[in-house]
C-alpha cells in the first residue's frame, strides 16, 4: 500500500519499516486521517520517533501522556484528554500510524 510518498506500508497503511519516516510522510498520513498536523502534534510526534530510536518499540500510550505532562504541567487526565482530542480514532489508529511506527500488536491504549 502507497500513498504519495514511496516507502513500503501494510494493509492498514502503517510503515512496515519506521526508518523511513520523515515528516512528509507524516503529513501524507495525517492528510489520509483527515488531520492537520499543528504545532500542538510534533512535540508528540518527535518523542514517539525519539521513544522508537532508543527502544526500536513504539511508545505505550502511558509513556506519552507521561511526555505531555511534564511538556505542559498538566495532570494525567487532562494529558490523556489532550491526546485524544489530537487524535480522536485512537492513539494506535491515528498516533502511531503518523509517527511512522509498524502497527503495535496489543497493549493498553487508554
Amino acid at each position: 500500500m502507497t500513498t504519495e510518498f514511496e516507502t513500503e506500508r501494510d494493509i492498514e497503511g502503517y510503515l512496515v519499516d519506521p526508518e523511513t519516516w520523515n515528516e512528509e510522510i507524516a503529513l501524507s498520513l495525517a492528510t489520509e486521517e483527515r488531520l492537520k498536523l499543528t504545532n500542538e502534534y510534533w512535540p508528540i510526534l518527535h518523542f514517539m520517533r525519539e521513544y522508537w530510536r532508543e527502544h526500536q518499540v513504539a511508545p505505550d500510550v502511558r509513556h506519552v501522556v507521561e511526555f505531555i505532562c511534564s511538556a505542559h504541567a498538566l495532570d494525567k487526565k487532562a494529558a490523556k484528554d489532550q491526546l485524544f482530542q489530537l487524535f480522536p480514532y485512537g492513539y494506535v489508529k491515528q498516533a502511531c500510524k503518523i509517527a511512522g511506527m509498524m502497527r503495535p500488536r496489543a497493549w493498553s491504549t487508554g
